[in-house]
């Protein structure tokens, strides 16, 4: 379908449904739409989630972190489901005002953590893991965190919204905000052919941030344009994405709160190592 001129209203309102998957609960304020108490589990870390990209991220990081022994990580995580308006209820707002998901609590320090990068930093400070002690190491890993937090909106709401999820199809959204996708697929094809990870030689937390975005895009499992963008010429990018998704942690974080695709791969609520069941680790490698 061809563009059509629009003429912005001098004060714009809302006066018509936006459009989209997710027109139904896209609305121009802030706060709740109604009161239930959130569920609570028994572990200090309560995380109400989804496993979209930035869900992912979080439980890849807790999930790594059980994996160096560290059992006071062990949380519980429900799902949050976005299309129902869920994280507009009153108990959700409590955490996270922005109504986004991630949101994570934790009761040992009676404190809210929103947004998944300030969560990501979170809980590396609080256990001393994934993020350098060495000033240059960790400046590259906050250059990267960062980059990420502003990239991943033009990949998201940008080309992901219009390729994908937008009612209509128009040429001229789709092209601008591939052009600035593969613009960032390049950086990082760049950056990586010198870097073993994103901050260097360690892993961190900048690879659980940007993998769950452009790791699974060069997979050609996000918004299924992989070959639209031919991810496959960034060798680089595919070999870190490869190396990332062979830990066993970041196969196990990409389960969590996961309610589609292949069943294999889905743990819909986690509250203990336990819920990933020998059955299930036996197909992790077919999700």
């Amino acid at each position: 379908m061809a563009n059509t001129a629009y003429t912005p209203a001098k004060v714009w309102t809302p006066e018509q449904p936006s459009g989209g998957k997710f027109s139904n609960i896209n609305r121009p304020v802030s706060g709740q739409t109604h009161d239930k108490t959130l569920p609570e589990g028994k572990h200090n870390f309560q995380l109400h989630s989804l496993a979209t990209p930035n869900g992912v991220k979080v439980t890849i990081m807790f999930e790594e972190l059980l994996d160096l022994g560290i059992a006071e990580a062990e949380y519980d995580a429900y799902p949050v489901d976005i299309s129902k308006g869920e994280q507009f209820s009153s108990g959700f707002v409590d955490i996270n005002p922005n109504s986004k998901i991630p949101a994570l609590f934790d009761k040992q320090n009676n404190q809210r953590v929103f947004e998944s990068g300030s969560i990501l930093l979170y809980l590396a400070e609080r256990f001393g893991h994934f993020l350098s002690s060495d000033l240059k190491i960790k400046t590259d890993t906050y250059n990267w965190l960062f980059w990420q937090m502003g990239s991943a909106p033009f990949l998201g709401g940008g080309f992901g919204h219009f390729y994908a999820y937008a009612p209509e199809k128009y040429e001229y959204p789709i092209n601008r905000y591939a052009m600035e996708v593969k613009r960032q697929l390049h950086l990082l094809d760049s950056h990586l052919e010198s870097n073993e990870y994103m901050a260097g030689a360690e892993y961190s937390i900048a690879d659980m941030a940007i993998w769950p975005w452009y790791g699974v895009l060069v997979q050609g499992k996000l918004y299924e344009a992989g070959e639209y963008l031919d991810v496959q010429s960034y060798t680089h990018l595919q070999r870190w994405t490869e190396q990332i998704n062979a830990r066993p942690a970041v196969k196990r974080g990409k389960m969590v709160n996961r309610a589609w695709g292949n069943p294999a791969g889905q743990l819909i609520e986690r509250h203990d190592a336990s819920d990933f069941t020998q059955r299930t680790r036996d197909k992790l490698g077919d999700a």
